[in-house]
């Protein structure tokens, strides 16, 4: 499972400022771009040549990503120049698009923001083909797989069989169910992206895609509160727990938010709120105050992939109790700080030791075992998916390489914060919840520089963009190759698929430890370090959808900032 990453993190944190306001009695308003095309004018000398080098670049780079990289307005992550090859998360086909970010809905973004802050209509028909291909791509219960094959389903099954099958590590692709996912956010940014488009267009196709999305969300959501991993549900298996991992919840939540900023859909308040008391009713008891990445519908934990063992995880943890102090932000509710202290009092208790902490570089065991309090580590044996086996025992040597085994929980940082909201009038810490919002508002301006946040929709929060010298934006303008993509080094690959691997035990431990198995596991590497009896390789160069939102992101700053001026 694979999280997203955002532009600019090099330049610090960035967002920006909400554009237009609430009270127009349509339900989707239309976003101005007027105040990226002011910050344009006015400039001159020096830094107006730049600006509109700068724009040239942009129109070049979307352009090609648009007209000669795209297939039917959709994306994967990564080409070779020729695009003879092309990877999602695995080897993908030049039929397929790839939901998880940074796919297809995150160019989608990356395009509406550089329209927003240019006004040049390239960048919003780039953005309307990328909302045609994941209308196309919806599932009809209303979300979306990690994938999608416009060959048709026979043809995804038959990639699922052999290609995904084949991946070792990768359990999720190793099976079709025919269903939709919230797993890596693809699910949310789509919803996101095509709640942005009916803003800024209004169209009819783009409000009964909408309203798919939030139908999915609100089928999906068991009684208790949270929700599975996959929907409609198919069999008997992890998919169906209560997922936290990836922030399942959190993403929901968001995108529910949204909507009820955007277009008054106060009816869904009651959704977010049971959301949010999922969090507490899943909370273990003492002496273990904690959660796992999944637990049943009577709050159990529970394991999931064969990597991740029946185990509370220190992450996940973390991550909740972070959420539950943003919970009493937007409601004042005190239920939501009860139980912090007790679950950051055992995160300390059962940080590593320091000599495990030297060890590893890191603060904490990703897995506790349940009643003891002690970690649990995940090794692999075999050579593929045919032969090989995950288990997990106490002996932290030689550890899988593609899933951590430890963590960094920052327990002084989640300290300070509860006691900054204990300490604070609960007005004063609610003032701007989203959740006392009684009138349409609109979203923040750019959701392609960093992840929109749910602090960010409360009213009055002023985002900034992070400062890009005229220097920086020449340099990325002028990286850009004569094709029209910015040259970046692809350092993952993969072994093109030959058929089922040997199911022959394999002995050695060679594969312990490696992103990938032998030469049948499809699984993605680095080829500048792969296993023992692999060329090593330099990473070629070639066109990436990662590198393009950064390079935008950038861009987009340096034509269109936002600051407290």
């Amino acid at each position: 499972m694979k999280r997203r990453t955002f532009v600019l993190s090099t330049l610090g944190p960035a967002a920006l400022a909400a554009c237009g306001g609430g009270g127009d009695t349509s339900e989707a308003t239309a976003l101005s771009v007027e105040d990226g095309l002011e910050t344009v004018r006015g400039r001159g000398g020096s830094a107006s040549s730049t600006i509109a080098a700068v724009r040239r670049a942009m129109r070049r780079a979307a352009a090609f990503m648009s007209e000669e990289v795209a297939y039917k307005g959709g994306y994967v992550w990564t080409y070779l120049p020729d695009l003879s090859r092309s990877w999602g998360e695995m080897e993908a086909r030049r039929t397929m698009l790839w939901v998880q970010p940074p796919g297809t809905p995150s160019m989608g973004h990356a395009y509406l923001d550089a329209y927003h802050a240019t006004g040049d209509k390239l960048f919003l028909h780039a953005a309307e083909d990328v909302a045609k291909a994941l209308i196309k791509a919806q599932h009809p219960a209303g979300g979306w797989n990690y994938i999608h094959d416009f060959a048709g389903e026979e043809s995804l099954k038959e990639w699922y069989r052999t290609v995904g099958a084949n991946g070792w590590r990768l359990e999720e692709f190793q099976h079709y169910y025919g269903n939709a996912t919230f797993d890596d956010a693809g699910t949310a940014v789509a919803s996101q992206f095509l709640l942005r488009m009916y803003l800024e267009r209004g169209s009819g196709r783009y409000r009964e895609a909408v309203h798919r999305a939030i139908r999915f969300v609100t089928a999906s959501q068991y009684p208790v509160g949270g929700w599975p991993q996959r929907y409609p549900l198919r069999g008997n298996d992890y998919t169906e727990y209560v997922t936290f991992n990836d922030d399942v919840a959190g993403e929901n939540i968001k995108f529910l938010l949204m909507c009820h900023l955007a277009l008054g859909q106060s009816r869904l308040l009651g959704n977010i709120h049971r959301a949010m008391e999922s969090f507490l009713f899943m909370q273990q008891p003492d002496p273990q105050p904690g959660w796992a990445l999944q637990h049943t519908l009577d709050g159990r934990p529970a394991a999931a992939r064969t990597y991740e063992p029946l185990a509370l995880t220190t992450h996940t943890t973390a991550n909740n109790i972070t959420q539950c102090m943003n919970f009493y932000t937007l409601t004042g509710d005190p239920q939501y700080l009860a139980r912090v202290p007790q679950a950051i009092d055992w995160l300390d208790k059962v940080k590593f030791t320091p000599e495990l902490a030297q060890k590893f570089g890191r603060s904490h065991p990703t897995f506790v075992e349940l009643g003891t309090d002690e970690p649990l580590y995940v090794h692999r044996r075999g050579s593929n998916v045919v032969n090989g086996e995950y288990y997990a025992d106490k002996n932290p040597d030689r550890t899988i390489g593609h899933y951590s085994a430890s963590r960094n929980v920052n327990i002084a940082a989640l300290r300070s914060r509860y006691e900054d909201l204990v300490s604070r009038p609960v007005d004063e810490v609610t003032a701007g919840s989203p959740l006392k919002v009684r009138r349409r508002t609109a979203l923040p301006k750019y959701f392609s520089l960093r992840e929109v946040a749910v602090d960010d929709l409360f009213t009055g929060r002023m985002m900034t963009t992070p400062p890009v010298t005229e220097e920086a934006a020449r340099a990325v303008a002028e990286a850009l190759v004569a094709p029209g993509y910015w040259p970046t080094p692809l350092t993952s690959t993969t072994n093109p698929y030959i058929g089922a691997g040997p199911s022959t035990p394999y002995l050695e431990d060679i594969y312990a430890t490696t992103h990938v198995g032998d030469r049948y596991d499809t699984s993605p590497y680095n080829p500048e370090s792969p296993p023992a009896g692999y060329p090593v390789v330099e990473a070629p160069l070639g066109i990436s959808v990662d590198g393009f939102i950064r390079n935008m992101g950038t861009l987009v700053a340096y034509v269109a900032p936002v600051t407290q001026d």
